[in-house]
């Protein structure tokens, strides 16, 4: 009887899979900030402003329930990460839609952050990297400890961005004119600080037993709101 020998994925077919994971992970982000810049007012009036917040909000919405599908389809799977951070979108989206206030909108990331932040310090605390459980396959040979330590880095980390955007959020506002200056801080500030953090972990990770293989995907796909 005939045996196969499984065929090891080739570099084209993980590179068309590398990408088809960024564009599920960061698609819906590109999304919220084009509808945001193609319908954002140019006399940035306060009403005009929350709703093309809005509407930005809605399409991230949407987008972020496709990545979804399209995870399941071309993947094959749904990273519990991808479930979490899909969940946090809708809830919170809806949120926003419903509440429709620029005060809302603003402390929304500082409420994310905390919750992240607290719940991570938690589990450290108690000896469970909840880390794991969402990011398990990507972190492949990670031990125990290192799992700890990354999800006590990771909880300091978000309790910094939540101190981070209050303190923006006080500097550009609806009533100062800058609630635009502050959805871009999330483009421009936030989004390379969590790359950047990340990468500074990469020594810890390898120091307790992370694959060689798997530095692309702590680098490539750092965690984000």
């Amino acid at each position: 009887m005939d045996t196969q020998t499984p065929v090891p994925m080739s570099a084209k077919s993980k590179s068309k899979s590398g990408l088809l994971t960024l564009l599920v992970d960061y698609g819906p982000i590109i999304v919220f900030f084009a509808v945001y810049r193609i319908y954002s007012p140019k006399d940035h009036a306060s009403l005009a402003e929350i709703a093309t917040v809005i509407r930005a909000t809605a399409s991230f919405m949407v987008t972020a329930i496709i990545a979804l599908i399209v995870s399941k389809w071309k993947l094959g799977r749904i990273a519990p990460m991808l479930w979490l951070s899909t969940a946090m979108i809708v809830v919170f989206g809806g949120l926003t839609i419903a509440f429709q206030n620029a005060a809302f909108i603003q402390l929304k990331p500082t409420l994310i952050y905390l919750l992240c932040g607290i719940a991570l310090l938690i589990g450290a605390w108690r000896g469970k990297a909840l880390l794991k459980v969402l990011l398990d396959a990507a972190f492949e040979g990670l031990d125990d400890a290192g799992w700890i330590k990354l999800s006590h880095r990771w909880g300091w980390f978000f309790l910094f961005l939540a101190a981070l955007n209050e303190v923006l959020r006080h500097l550009y506002n609806q009533e100062n004119g800058g609630l635009e200056t502050w959805i871009g801080m999330k483009l421009w500030v936030f989004l390379p600080l969590t790359f950047v953090f990340t990468f500074t972990q990469l020594p810890m990770l390898l120091k307790h037993g992370l694959a060689q293989d798997a530095q692309n995907e702590v680098v490539t796909d750092p965690l984000h709101d």
